[in-house]
């Protein structure tokens, strides 16, 4: 298991420097963006269930959603989404699917079929396996809790269009990498590919707002 504390600024600095001095496009990543901000979350019930409802929308427009989501509920807790009224649910902004998927987990979670803590302890594929059985979390959604909910630094959300696009422009091809041509790319940057992703993150981001005019 490949975990450091995400706080730990050295830390990371370290490894964004390592992959920085063995790639280009790392290089790339890093000369315009420096060192990025890992994107901590908390390590629990309420974690998993704030990356399922920041999929496919924009950071401000998930933390809207969010924040009406913890008005409705006070805590996020397994207890709290199942007793609450979908309909209220749904008048914070959530989808029906991502209300499905987040009353799956907690279902899974207070019948003991997910275990978060014994999930934290696994290795990086036992969790991501365990994670997965559970109906409504994905490959994408494991490795994005992995990385932001318990700090581990070498898993590789491979299908994540923004990471594909991130890549695209620093190298100037014409295409994305399909996923399982990228998870091969994604190989290059063991043992530090979760730092890599954040790097591409943050170039994109980066990229975006200055197109927009923030720069």
């Amino acid at each position: 298991m490949t975990a450091i504390d995400v706080t730990d600024r050295k830390q990371l600095t370290k490894a964004v420097k390592s992959l920085a001095k063995s790639c280009a496009v790392m290089k790339a990543a890093h000369d315009h963006c420096g060192v990025p901000e890992w994107r901590a979350r908390p390590g629990n019930y309420d974690g998993l269930a704030r990356i399922i409802a920041y999929q496919q929308l924009s950071t401000k427009a998930a933390g809207t959603i969010w924040g009406r989501v913890e008005v409705v509920l006070g805590k996020v807790t397994p207890a709290s989404v199942l007793a609450a009224d979908i309909d209220s649910l749904r008048a914070c902004g959530l989808s029906r699917p991502k209300i499905a998927h987040i009353r799956s987990i907690a279902e899974a979670v207070q019948s003991g079929t997910l275990n978060l803590r014994r999930v934290a302890k696994a290795s990086d594929e036992a969790a991501q396996a365990e994670l997965v059985a559970v109906k409504g979390v994905g490959p994408w959604t494991a490795d994005v809790y992995l990385m932001f909910c318990l700090g581990r630094w070498d898993v590789f959300p491979h299908a994540d269009i923004g990471l594909s696009e991130a890549y695209r422009m620093i190298t100037s091809e014409r295409k994305r990498h399909p996923p399982k041509k990228f998870l091969k790319t994604g190989e290059r940057w063991r043992p530090y590919r979760g730092v890599a992703a954040h790097m591409l993150w943050s170039y994109i981001n980066q990229v975006r707002e200055e197109q927009r005019g923030g720069a």
